[in-house]
């Protein structure tokens, strides 16, 4: 093939269809996954879709639609999801060596060469085997540019007659289906730019294809040219294979209820500390400076209060005590009694990497034992699961700060306790 030739593979409502993979009882009944501690939806099912349930919606103001449509509402389950993701990707690598990771539920290929007829069959190949192996159902979007793939996975996983598989490279009625996207829907144009198109009667994909390329570039910058010639079939973005280094690592959550004392907060911010220097060390970095945030629910009439504040190892590090130390001692500074707290949480920032850190030749360097037990600690809990071992600051009673998942399936994939049971 003359031009490269990208699919987007995208996984269909993919927290409900991991939910549906291990739990049968959940086909064909609609389907509401969570947010953390159980809040808004945040993935829901076609047949929920289809009563009018809406994504990010507060599952507290539709308790009658629950019951009258008998909808299974489920907590958010990240280890499950993230493993199925790994799965489904694992699976992509068999149709092609160069792939792109979007997102944990979608992935960019690159074919280079195919032993099917069409590329429609090749499409249908990738969709029955990763449903054969994973059993989530994907949607495919052929085309030669990214941003045509995005608009061909939109139609094919709307339009039934495609089953699931749309090729764009040569497709007669293309423009037709292009005419049939609006512009909010392409990817890369966010709300400012649609509302700026749409003053400009660029309604639709297809009309920003044919619209004036300068006059893009001048209101939109280079970026949205780039837009309009990859609708147009020529490709500006090349797949993004290597993962950029972070610049920070984030881990906060709210709790589960209100906290008042500081040892349990502390105890919360230990964990989260251990969560995020694991982190760290699966992308061999270590952080420059840590920041400590702790704030109220300012969506009630209790007192509101907020801060943060940041400190710095003196040299970057990876070692979870000496995190865990520093994080405590900025909630210390900025912990006020007589507020009830919702949410702590800390960050890494200035991230380097582990192997270019500069030493100082007056300051104490790390030793060979850090890393040691950071490292037979990872193994452990990888293979055993989080907090297998822990620091003693994350605490060994249960954990009463933690979020509310109350509806929770098991993590069937990585947890031997929680593996299904065939009877």
């Amino acid at each position: 093939m003359s031009r490269p030739i990208f699919a987007l593979i995208d996984c269909n409502n993919f927290y409900a269809s991991c939910e549906r993979v291990f739990n049968p009882k959940l086909n064909n009944v609609p389907v509401v996954v969570l947010s953390n501690n159980d809040g808004c939806i945040i993935s829901l099912s076609n047949e929920a879709k289809a009563i009018g349930i809406k994504m990010g919606e507060p599952i507290f103001k539709i308790p009658h639609m629950v019951k009258k449509h008998n909808i299974q509402v489920l907590s958010s389950n990240y280890t499950l999801y993230g493993d199925m993701s790994q799965r489904v990707m694992d699976t992509l690598k068999n149709f092609s060596d160069e792939i792109e990771v979007y997102s944990i539920d979608e992935a960019f290929i690159k074919i280079s060469n195919y032993t099917f007829d069409s590329l429609t069959e090749y499409g249908r190949k990738i969709r029955k085997t990763v449903k054969q192996w994973t059993g989530i159902p994907i949607s495919v979007g052929i085309s030669p540019s990214k941003t045509l793939c995005k608009a061909a996975n939109h139609i094919a996983k709307r339009m039934k007659e495609y089953n699931g598989v749309l090729d764009l490279t040569d497709h007669k009625d293309a423009d037709k289906l292009l005419d049939k996207i609006d512009v909010r829907d392409i990817w890369g144009v966010g709300r400012q730019y649609t509302k700026f198109l749409k003053s400009y009667n660029i309604n639709t994909a297809k009309e920003l294809k044919y619209a004036d390329e300068k006059f893009i570039q001048k209101y939109m910058t280079k970026v949205g040219r780039q837009t309009v010639l990859e609708l147009k079939g020529i490709a500006c973005k090349e797949l993004e294979q290597e993962t950029s280094d972070k610049k920070g690592i984030c881990c906060a959550k709210s709790f589960g209820h209100k906290l008042e004392e500081l040892y349990v907060i502390k105890e919360a911010l230990a964990n989260y500390v251990s969560i995020a220097a694991a982190k760290l060390r699966r992308q061999n970095l270590a952080a420059s400076e840590v920041v400590v945030f702790i704030e109220t629910n300012r969506f009630t009439s209790d007192p509101q209060y907020f801060n943060s504040a940041s400190m710095g190892p003196e040299i970057p590090s990876s070692y979870t005590p000496k995190l865990i130390n520093i994080a405590h001692k900025l909630l210390d500074e900025i912990f006020r009694k007589g507020y009830k707290y919702k949410k702590v949480g800390v960050m890494f920032n200035h991230l380097v990497k582990q192997n270019t850190i500069q030493f100082d030749l007056f300051k104490p360097q790390p030793t060979t034992e850090m890393f040691t037990i950071m490292k037979t600690a990872d193994r452990i809990n990888s293979f055993w699961g989080r907090n297998t071992v822990k620091s003693a600051a994350c605490g060994v009673n249960i954990r009463t700060w933690w979020m509310n998942q109350k509806k929770l399936s098991k993590r069937y994939t990585t947890v031997w306790s929680e593996l299904p049971l065939v009877s």
